[in-house]
């Protein structure tokens, strides 16, 4: 059966702060738990002033101390801004604070741009090259590998489910060599998604931690209780995307009425194009678009995201998200 999980930007909304940020992503994952969700994520973003999950870890303490049954986790660390062992040591800490409830996903990506890249690394030598690496002493951490000479404490032993995060073919490739789930992040970036997919399930190779391929796909929903209200709500992220690609990221905006009719033809096509991913409407119109693309995918989760700037409507989009789900998934 088909699971469905939220992923969380943790947006910093025009004329607030990222403690209101922050106090808002717990109680939405409370909500999504109350819900039925299967997982939250919340991803790491730096030197971005409208996301407040740079230090994941920190704030998955903060999610986990709000909930207590809905996986929590990273969607995900990127793994080249971090010495593994630290990572081990975080998600560890966090495996023994909510055990049984820690994912930790994987992206070489420097989830910034080259300047605050090097400001976290100091040099720029090494990292994404050096991806794969990586990932298996990460794992070599969590197994608590003799052949280290030392162990990671906390971390080794403690049950964190890895995972590989990618929107290209590169991370289908080595998920399936490891043996390891796989994220795609096909709400921004759904342009490889069906080779992805392909190449994941054509060469994955069964492991300790999995003995069949599985792949989660991320997904927007602007969901209101009529189409005009969703097609409203949407305007928001779709103004952070035209900001971002404009080179002028700040916080989320409040909602434009006609935004989207009023961008020239290019930012348009733009936004038609990372966006494909996504559902604007009713519950009506949700449980179709969602359906049709798990009917396309095969995936065996989607992974709920989209930035509101209003809080009660996101809530309220959850909400519609939740019931589509239940409908999809026969209850």
């Amino acid at each position: 059966m088909i699971r469905f999980s939220v992923l969380d930007l943790v947006p910093v909304i025009e004329g607030s702060d990222v403690r209101a940020a922050l106090g808002q992503s717990a109680a939405f994952a409370a909500h999504a738990e109350s819900l039925g969700f299967h997982r939250y994520w919340v991803a790491e973003h730096h030197g971005m002033p409208g996301i407040a999950s740079a230090a994941t870890s920190v704030v998955l303490a903060h999610i986990g101390a709000a909930t207590s049954r809905i996986r929590i986790g990273a969607g995900g660390i990127m793994l080249p801004n971090h010495a593994p062992l630290l990572i081990a040591e975080q998600f560890g800490t966090l495996a023994a604070l909510f055990p049984g409830r820690i994912d930790l996903g994987l992206g070489r990506a420097p989830g910034s741009d080259q300047r605050v890249a090097q400001a976290m690394r100091r040099t720029l030598s090494g990292g994404p090259d050096e991806f794969p690496r990586d990932v298996m002493e990460l794992q070599a951490y969590f197994a608590g590998d003799g052949r280290l000479g030392f162990q990671a404490t906390p971390g080794a032993g403690e049950d964190v489910q890895m995972w590989i995060l990618g929107s290209s073919l590169y991370g289908a490739q080595l998920a399936a060599a490891l043996g390891l789930p796989y994220a795609f992040a096909s709400h921004f970036a759904p342009g490889a998604l069906e080779d992805a997919i392909a190449v994941y399930r054509r060469d994955f190779r069964p492991s300790a931690q999995l003995d069949r391929p599985y792949v989660m796909a991320g997904y927007n929903v602007f969901a209101a209780d009529t189409a005009d209200e969703a097609r409203l709500i949407a305007t928001s992220m779709q103004q952070a995307f035209v900001r971002l690609r404009t080179g002028q990221p700040g916080k989320l905006q409040p909602p434009v009425e006609g935004y989207f009719e009023s961008l020239p033809p290019g930012a348009q096509a733009m936004l038609a194009d990372v966006l494909r991913a996504t559902s604007i409407g009713t519950q009506a119109d949700v449980e179709r678009d969602m359906a049709s693309f798990i009917e396309r995918t095969g995936v065996d989760e989607l992974i709920i995201g989209g930035q509101i700037h209003d809080f009660a409507a996101r809530k309220r989009s959850l909400e519609i998200a939740s019931a589509a789900a239940r409908t999809i998934a026969g209850g």
